[in-house]
């Protein structure tokens, strides 16, 4: 199975809520693509960026609003 990768080049970016304010752990994410979720670094945005299919992405912020990987 041939997976095509998106072209990200022209993607618009937006800071995730959950990010530091003070520029430190902040990831920005792209709402672009109907089935995939790109993820990146927001201090390399010519860096990688991380591909995740829509559900696993869901499931992921459920998780981070739940507290669930957190330790306690």
């Amino acid at each position: 199975m041939s997976v095509r990768h998106p072209e990200l080049s022209t993607v618009t970016w937006r800071k995730s809520s959950y990010s530091n304010q003070d520029g430190g752990n902040c990831i920005e994410v792209s709402d672009d693509f109907p089935a995939l979720v790109p993820v990146r670094d927001s201090k390399d945005p010519h860096g990688p960026a991380l591909l995740f299919e829509v559900p696993a992405w869901a499931s992921f912020v459920s998780a981070v609003k739940r507290g669930a990987l957190f330790g306690a």
